[in-house]
């Protein structure tokens, strides 16, 4: 167990605030949220796989307004700081395998952002093919992860993942993360690759099985 939570609960009715500045050090995801926009305008059905205290999902609702939203995680806090509109989006604690068992082929958009590296690598594969099956026939995945390399801001980064979450964290390079995701959708179905700002470090794929 990291001590980030307990560290930002200290900050009281500040916390929310504190949060979306420190998160900011490492992504825009208001840019990360236009971005998805531009590459699935429209889309009826949302899932977020590792949604965590809802940040990314407030954003996918002033996206999509009008869409079907359900955000996902296995942590107790799930959905803890969000502050968007309730109507049309449900938080739901479980894993995606089990969204995959009752709800396969009916999302039109799944998104996975800064959650891969936290999974252990055995497990990883079948998370992915689960997110698959999940997707509607013309479904999209907008995969998000942090690529290593040797500047500070990844020393940085990795510490904060390490350190404040307690993960065992496990960060990919932009090959080995083309080869998983083909693995589950086909080479093919990377159809779209960005960065996000602030740093290069944050890569965005288009996935279209």
């Amino acid at each position: 167990m990291g001590i980030g939570s307990f560290i930002r609960s200290m900050f009281g009715p500040y916390e929310r605030r504190i949060s979306e500045a420190y998160r900011s050090l490492y992504i825009d995801i208001d840019i990360f949220a236009e971005r998805m926009g531009e590459w699935v305008p429209t889309a009826k059905r949302i899932l977020e796989v590792g949604c965590g205290e809802g940040a990314v999902t407030e954003r996918l609702n002033a996206t999509y307004p009008d869409a079907e939203i359900t955000a996902i995680d296995i942590t107790p806090r799930i959905g803890r700081l969000y502050r968007g509109s309730l109507d049309g989006v449900r938080f739901i604690q479980c894993a995606v395998q089990e969204i995959a068992a009752t709800e396969s082929g009916q999302y039109d958009l799944v998104v996975l952002c800064d959650v891969l590296h936290h999974v252990p690598v055995a497990f990883r594969q079948a998370l992915l093919d689960a997110i698959r099956a999940t997707l509607a026939p013309r479904g999209a995945l907008v995969f998000k992860e942090w690529e290593p390399n040797f500047t500070p801001i990844h020393w940085l980064c990795y510490a904060s993942d390490r350190w404040l979450t307690g993960d065992r964290i496990g960060y990919m390079t932009r090959n080995e993360t083309r080869e998983l995701l083909a693995r589950s959708f086909g080479d093919a179905a990377l159809v779209a690759e960005a960065t996000v700002t602030p740093w290069r470090n944050n890569i965005v794929t288009l996935v279209r099985p």
